[in-house]
């Protein structure tokens, strides 16, 4: 079986570390790929820049935050939704902004899912658990 890939794209090292020991406690076994905002992101995806060499298939899940330098979440999702290579892999935005302008605009463009990230650390841990869980281990997707 292969390896589920996940792209996990945050600009807070905090959240990014949270999210790693997440998914790792709940043993999914999912190579989690960190990545620190939109620009990275879509370089990883389009196999440009420190990315070109890259041979590995793409992610099956993108955890992706919306408030980031540079290129912001918004922006990614669009650009991995219009590309018919990409649009396909299941996108959820895990973010703080409770703005239902967020929430509509991400709908709008295409989003698998929605949530925002718990304040509390235990609910945060809890939150990736259930995410990751879904996503990697209840969903189907069509092969690529």
């Amino acid at each position: 079986m292969k390896s589920k890939r996940i792209l996990l794209v945050d600009d807070s090292s905090l959240d990014t570390e949270m999210a790693l020991n997440a998914l790792k406690q709940y043993h999914l076994g999912n190579e989690v790929i960190p990545l620190r905002d939109g620009v990275e992101a879509l370089d990883y995806l389009h196999r440009r820049g420190e990315f070109a060499g890259r041979t590995d298939p793409n992610p099956v899940l993108i955890l992706l935050d919306l408030k980031m330098p540079r290129v912001d979440g918004l922006e990614v999702l669009r650009v991995i939704k219009a590309d018919p290579d990409l649009r396909l892999i299941p996108v959820v935005v895990m973010t703080s902004s409770r703005e239902e302008q967020d929430l509509v605009s991400s709908y709008r463009l295409g989003v698998n899912g929605y949530v925002v990230k718990p304040l509390e650390f235990h609910a945060f841990v809890e939150a990736i658990k259930l995410v990751g869980a879904f996503w990697i281990v209840l969903n189907e997707l069509p092969e690529q």
